[in-house]
């Protein structure tokens, strides 16, 4: 753990004094001067994509000419945040954007900012319920959502009809489908969907903890060592889903929108997404159920320009930004304007995900204790797909995965 703490420290140093890149003071304003420390991921500062950062960073400064401000930019990705800016809160940046699984650790740390004011009455007015409950704890709200987060399933369309999609067992018998069951923000899906829980049924009580043992667990278990042996399903795991859409050797795969445009062009006319299917444990059908959670804008609590802030984090995370974005890097919007515009809700893969949130997903735990999750999940999902999890080991197997689960990580 501490060789862990001191790399990201090393990676927070890279950041600030190779990884940033500031712009001159705006057209000479007369307004107060402000600078301002703006992270976010790589994909998000790419001139090739528009540069959707440092855009609207420049429209928020022209509608603000009260503030003459200087922005320093950094790299980030979204799923980084909690290692990067908990680091050291007071240096790092005054608005950065971040994962909802972050949260916990970003509290811990007293590097978020909760929200108040006419930024929380504008956030509970522009999302969804449950785009508002991803990044809310304990009553309080800590950032403003830009696009939800979660995966669902993309199909050929002229292999698979509507009905076949319901059910994962009914494509299975029709072609080859890959699954990422090596990937631990995967294969909870199996687990939940046979009524494991992490947390409890809200993802919040902690001494709850993660429940995926039993007879329960025992049966989801028995059905992937099952699924690694049929001849129709393939772990995905580096690249392997997209290559096997653009040969042809894979009819789907299950992934988010960061592979939209990857997907449909190996797919082109036969392109289909759609929520998550059943699976059918010991005669029953189960729905399978994904993370969902959202990305969003935080402001640090130690800005010394936190009005300006709070502005800008309103802002990357409204209307207009949120429009940019999908037309930049097709990522799609929660704001539930936008969500009713014609083009935005002709796009399947909007309804993919809308409905993938509504009807076949759970709020991804943001606690802290949810952190030995990941790494044992990971393990537990490799050693079923190299086969060291078999018909005659998966219970024991599974019990010790069940402890490693709700075991603290060690300091």
């Amino acid at each position: 753990m501490k060789l862990k703490k001191l790399f990201a420290v090393l990676l927070v140093c890279a950041l600030v004094f190779t990884g940033c890149s500031s712009n001159d003071d705006n057209g000479g304003s007369d307004g107060e001067k402000v600078t301002l420390t703006v992270w976010g991921p790589q994909e998000d500062q790419d001139t090739t994509k528009g540069n959707w950062l440092k855009k609207m960073c420049e429209e928020f400064a022209a509608l603000h000419p009260e503030w003459n401000i200087k922005f320093v930019y950094g790299t980030c990705a979204e799923s980084q945040a909690g290692e990067m800016v908990t680091q050291d809160p007071t240096s790092a940046a005054d608005v950065y954007m971040f994962a909802n699984d972050q949260l916990g650790a970003l509290i811990d740390a007293k590097a978020i900012s909760k929200l108040g004011g006419d930024t929380l009455t504008e956030i509970k007015a522009n999302n969804s319920e449950e785009m508002v409950d991803s990044v809310t704890h304990d009553g309080s709200v800590y950032g403003i959502p830009f696009t939800a987060n979660t995966w669902f399933m993309y199909y050929d369309t002229s292999v698979f009809s509507e009905e076949d999609i319901k059910s994962l067992d009914t494509m299975l018998s029709k072609a080859v489908i890959s699954f990422p069951i090596s990937d631990a923000w995967y294969n909870a899906a199996f687990y939940v969907a046979n009524g494991g829980t992490l947390f409890g049924e809200d993802g919040i009580d902690a001494s709850a903890g993660i429940d995926f043992g039993g007879d329960k667990g025992y049966q989801v278990t028995e059905y992937l060592v099952n699924l690694m042996s049929n001849k129709n399903f393939v772990n995905d795991a580096d690249g392997s889903g997209i290559a096997g859409l653009r040969d042809g050797s894979i009819k789907a795969m299950f992934s988010g929108t960061w592979v939209y445009e990857d997907v449909k062009e190996a797919l082109g006319d036969n392109f289909g997404a759609a929520q998550l299917p059943t699976i059918t444990i010991n005669g029953e059908s189960k729905q399978l159920r994904s993370f969902f959670g959202s990305k969003s804008i935080a402001v640090n609590p130690n800005s010394k320009n936190s009005e300006v802030a709070v502005a800008l984090a309103r802002y990357l995370g409204g209307e207009a930004a949120q429009k940019a974005h999908y037309e930049l890097r097709s990522i799609i919007p929660c704001n539930t304007a936008l969500l009713e515009d014609a083009t935005i809700a002709a796009d399947p893969v909007v309804t993919a995900q809308n409905d993938t949130v509504a009807n076949t997903s759970i709020l991804q735990p943001s606690i802290s204790e949810m952190t030995p999750y990941w790494d044992a999940a990971t393990i537990f999902g490799k050693a079923i797909v190299g086969g060291q999890i078999t018909s005659a080991n998966y219970k024991e197997k599974l019990d010790a995965y069940v402890v490693s689960l709700n075991t603290p990580e060690a300091e």
